[in-house]
């Protein structure tokens, strides 16, 4: 089984067009055009499953570790992003000013075959790597069988 993204968040930093369609028609009107409903800005997912566990794999770029919370509610794994430049240099004089502060959330319902207390997450070179271990009855059951 394979972990799900859901978003039941209306558009709220789109175009007034996004926005009106959002209301009218919901928060997946993009499923309408081929979209898979996420921002063109928001982080990039890769999930794996493996025989022992579900690997996530998030593209971060520009935080720090300390930017980043993973939080579970229930089975919904949440993860966001805030980061903010505040280093203004005297004598700065900005003709255009477009990056500065970035923020991202993105949510995840778990399969029920997993073990969210021992779910783990590093952040290296500008990803973040979550395991997300099976629960021993969805592992896989092998055994050789003898030949008479």
């Amino acid at each position: 089984m394979a972990i799900v993204k859901y978003s039941n968040a209306p558009v709220r930093n789109g175009s007034p067009v996004d926005r009106l369609a959002s209301e009218i028609f919901g928060a997946n009107i993009s499923r309408l055009f081929g979209s898979d409903g996420l921002m063109d800005h928001g982080p990039r997912v890769n999930i794996v499953e493996g025989t022992d566990d579900y690997r996530l794999e998030m593209q971060a770029p520009g935080f720090d570790k300390k930017d980043l919370k993973l939080e579970m509610v229930n089975d919904t794994l949440t993860i966001r992003g805030e980061h903010t430049e505040d280093q203004e240099k005297e004598n700065t004089r900005w003709t255009r000013r477009e990056f500065g502060r970035a923020a991202f959330e993105r949510s995840f319902v778990l399969p029920q075959n997993v073990k969210a207390d021992a779910i783990q997450a590093d952040y290296v070179n500008g990803v973040l790597q979550v395991t997300i271990p099976k629960s021993e009855e969805a592992k896989p059951k092998s055994r050789t069988i003898s030949i008479r």
